[in-house]
């Protein structure tokens, strides 16, 4: 039977802990709110191989602090103890980009972060209507013209990756199965539908039970030519 490194050990331990206190122990709730695989995360609770690399992503899936399931100290922290307050709220810009077209995006697991924008507090209240955990607020480009003038090719949104279901229509991160795209979702008697601001060129279409939401968007960075 293989042993596990004590730093392994320490990373399972501590992932096992940021889910029982922050989900009451439930894997489902918090594969939900990271997007992380269930088959993933089981095995890096149990034998799969808990590099560095991979803690240093799942870190910034969950929203932990740097370092938490890496850092060498033998106590481990709390969550309560773990909580600090802050001037600003820091939104990453991730490698990914979702399609605004016919197909979706296929992005890695866990992209890389471009860069981080800190905004304050009361502009996100002002925008989302709530202070989301930390790390849940992502920055992803968006491609293709589908959703144009709304939002135009290239042009990067703030999405709320908690958010994992229909709350209302609005515009989303959805993956039908061909990648990322991102779509205006609409209540119809007859389910939920994804429209395109062009909707000759990308008629709408009804999501099946396999579709996967993978957050909202809240907030879209325009960037416009003043002279």
């Amino acid at each position: 039977m293989k042993t596990d490194s004590p730093a392994v050990a320490r990373r399972r331990q501590r992932l096992q802990q940021w889910i029982d206190e922050r989900f009451h122990g439930k894997q489902v709730d918090f594969v939900r709110a990271t997007g992380i695989n269930q088959g993933e995360l089981s095995g890096l609770l149990k034998e799969k191989s808990f590099g560095e690399k991979r803690a240093t992503a799942i870190e910034r899936a969950a929203g932990m602090p740097g370092g938490y399931l890496s850092d060498g100290s033998t106590k481990v922290s709390t969550v309560a103890e773990l909580a600090t307050p802050s001037d600003y709220v820091r939104v990453e810009q991730i490698d990914a980009e979702a399609q605004m077209g016919a197909v979706g995006r296929v992005n890695e697991d866990f992209p890389e972060v471009v860069r981080a924008m800190d905004f304050a507090p009361n502009y996100i209240r002002s925008v989302i209507g709530f202070m989301p955990p930390a790390g849940r607020l992502k920055l992803v480009t968006g491609v293709g013209d589908s959703m144009a003038p709304k939002i135009k090719p290239g042009e990067m949104v703030m999405v709320d990756t908690g958010c994992r279901e229909f709350v209302g229509d609005g515009l989303y991160l959805i993956n039908t199965g061909y990648g990322h795209q991102i779509k205006a979702l609409q209540a119809q008697p007859d389910g939920i539908w994804a429209r395109s601001a062009d909707q000759v060129l990308y008629p709408p279409f009804r999501l099946t039970d396999e579709a996967i939401i993978g957050g909202r968007v809240y907030l879209i960075q325009h960037l416009e030519r003043v002279a």
